[in-house]
């Protein structure tokens, strides 16, 4: 046998243990997975940052993923079960509507790890990752009370949600410890998920608040956000973006975005696994952790002063130390301020 056929062989002795392993173990070798919520991958928005976590785990380890964008809910139950048929661990789902499913599927498939954002189902098997968002909107709030020269600001959201009004009461807060006399125009698209994708009914909301006085709007809404900014952009006022950084959109108009780090809550999952460091339970990421945050980069980097800066600076240590408490609505389903 010559050098080279055995070292073949020999490769193919050490792979035929990996393989082996990965056969008893059930998650050696299997690749991650991820679905995405309805909006789909490019929805430059919640999804998107999901899909730029999985890409970063791509690059940074060379290793593959799987992932899918659903068309409708039915395929919830179906896309996850496949997945898990078929040896993806961890599968990762992002959004809330997620967790009925999930806790369907989680159940009949003990030994593979699931995990979700924004939302808890608590079974030994999945890993529910949560966000502060109340934190990083009290940001932007003090923020946009800070720039608005009106004394009028906005909130568009998808429909009445405790997450979402979670968003709405910490921008709220956040306005009115800079400017207790601030007004703040709160407006709903719609009544349900479908919300999240009409972006034509979100410019309308974001055109009817700015036509009552408000030149900063925070739209909190997905996909759907981008037709409140661009009404925003088009007036020749300010919008603030959400969970991705948004700022590029309309560049000279948006004031900041609202990252959430959803893009890091996937790419851990997907690290965890690999290196056989999976925990499951609840993980909450605020400010101190950097789940959230207002963002900063060269696209409102002329909108912002130092003046600004500085105050978003001591409203950030304030709230890290606890001497700001940032209430979250989904506590009691209230907002301390309106």
């Amino acid at each position: 046998m010559s050098v080279q056929n055995k070292k073949f062989t020999g490769a193919k002795a050490v792979l035929g243990t990996a393989v082996f392993a990965a056969l008893m173990t059930g998650t050696a070798l299997a690749e991650p997975a991820l679905i995405y919520d309805a909006a789909g991958k490019n929805d430059k928005s919640f999804n998107e940052m999901a899909y730029n976590g999985a890409e970063a785990f791509k690059e940074e380890t060379g290793n593959s993923y799987r992932d899918f964008e659903i068309q409708t809910d039915a395929q919830r139950e179906q896309a996850l079960r496949r997945f898990a048929q078929q040896g993806s661990s961890p599968i990762v789902v992002p959004g809330f509507t997620w967790a009925e499913p999930l806790n369907v599927v989680a159940q009949e498939f003990p030994d593979t790890h699931f995990a979700i954002i924004d939302s808890v189902v608590d079974l030994p098997n999945v890993r529910s990752v949560l966000f502060k968002e109340q934190e990083g909107s009290y940001l932007v709030g003090a923020l946009a009370a800070m720039k608005s020269e009106s004394g009028t600001i906005g909130y568009v959201t998808a429909f009445d949600f405790p997450l979402l009004q979670a968003f709405g009461c910490g921008y709220v807060q956040g306005a009115k410890a800079v400017n207790p006399d601030i007004e703040v125009l709160q407006n709903f698209i719609g009544t349900d998920f479908g919300a999240f994708n009409d972006i034509n009914t979100a410019g309308e909301v974001g055109r009817s608040q700015l036509e009552r006085g408000a030149d900063v709007i925070y739209a909190a809404a997905g996909a759907a956000g981008e037709g409140a900014l661009q009404a925003a952009a088009d007036a020749g006022k300010f919008g603030v973006g959400v969970d991705s950084n948004q700022n590029y959109l309309f560049p000279g108009n948006m004031l900041s975005s609202m990252v959430k780090r959803v893009d890091v809550a996937v790419q851990d999952a997907f690290n965890d696994e690999a290196n056989g460091e999976w925990t499951s339970g609840v993980q909450t990421l605020g400010l101190a952790e950097g789940g959230v945050g207002a963002a900063m980069d060269e696209y409102n980097a002329d909108l912002v002063t130092d003046e600004m800066m500085a105050k978003l600076d001591e409203l950030t240590a304030k709230i890290n130390s606890g001497e700001i408490e940032v209430h979250d609505y989904r506590s009691d389903n209230s907002c301390p301020v309106s």
